[in-house]
């Protein structure tokens, strides 16, 4: 008889959140999805040393300027290409949310982490280049999908970002459930049932409305904080989840339904497409999403100065 896990796999596409490499091993996702924070915790592994060195060997070999953001470029890749070899779909690989306001550096860092994919004999089809729902990430996401290089739309909160994203044509949205969730519970002092859950909603609107447009972008959900979100957004394009809610959800009892189905979904008009002024407006007036973003930029960034921290000493 089939658990949960595999009753959603059957509905969605399951995606590990995760850099450990043992734990995709063992679950058995299609994608994977990875983060500044995630890549830190797994550089830190003794078990993953040899991905450090390599990345390290192969920066040394260039000017000292270059050689930190080589090193951290190389190393993130190395993870990638290590996961691959455990998943029959995609990795997603982020890029400098120092970057976030940046479009040219965005595109250079972009190209860069393709081409190393590339030469370490990864096709392109099989990244998501990760990037901020800025403005400017989504505008270096339309640039880059016009390339082929496919984006991941990462720090999503506000269905204004959303709407940006799917005008970008970009391929995949990462729409952070649990997060939403933490802000309006410290907000409220409020428990929310999982049908009530704000992050869940979000994603059920964002998706709904995607569906009735005719939207190609891929709404993958994020940022878990319980089983029930993961439940109530069964159905759901794809939904990527760390290895201890996977492992939650496949020990539970209760069976395991779909909720989302885009067939039964009226088919609608678009919204008129967003200028920059507009979608600066509509994320300002939105609280949850302006702070949640800058917040989710901000720690991102700090465990990059860690993992720059954890590699600078070697590459003197």
């Amino acid at each position: 008889m089939s658990n949960p896990l595999d009753q959603l796999r059957a509905c969605t596409v399951v995606v590990a959140d995760t850099g450990d490499i043992d734990s995709i091993r063992r679950l058995r996702p299609e994608d994977a999805t990875t983060n500044p924070s995630l890549i830190l915790k797994a550089a830190s592994d003794p078990a993953y040393a040899d991905i450090l060195t390599r990345g390290i060997d192969a920066a040394r070999a260039l000017p000292p300027s270059q050689r930190l953001t080589a090193a951290i470029e190389a190393v993130s890749v190395g993870f990638g290409v290590e996961i691959l070899k455990h998943i029959p779909g995609l990795v997603s690989t982020e890029v400098d949310a120092r970057l976030s306001f940046d479009i040219a550096g965005t595109l250079a860092q972009a190209r860069r982490l393709i081409a190393r994919y590339r030469d370490a004999g990864v096709p392109r089809e099989r990244v998501l280049v990760k990037i901020a729902s800025t403005w400017e990430g989504i505008q270096a996401a339309r640039v880059l999908e016009q390339e082929g290089i496919a984006c991941n739309l990462t720090l999503l909160f506000s269905f204004a970002q959303a709407q940006a994203a799917a005008e970008a044509d970009a391929t995949l949205i990462s729409p952070f459930v649990g997060r939403i969730l933490d802000w309006y519970k410290a907000k409220t002092g409020q428990d929310y049932t999982p049908e009530t859950d704000p992050g869940v909603v979000s994603v059920r609107s964002i998706y709904e409305y995607y569906k009735a447009v005719g939207h190609r972008t891929v709404v993958m959900g994020a940022s878990f904080r319980n089983t029930g979100e993961i439940r109530a957004l069964a159905g759901c394009d794809k939904l990527t989840i760390g290895p201890a809610l996977l492992d939650a959800l496949a020990g539970e009892s209760a069976p395991l339904t779909p909720v989302l189905d885009a067939t039964r979904i009226t088919p609608a008009a678009a919204l008129p497409a967003l200028t920059e002024a507009a979608f600066r407006w509509q994320l300002n007036q939105d609280a949850m999403a302006t702070e949640k973003l800058a917040e989710g930029i901000r720690l991102f960034a700090a465990d990059l100065d860690k993992l720059e921290g954890l590699l600078l000493p070697r590459l003197a």
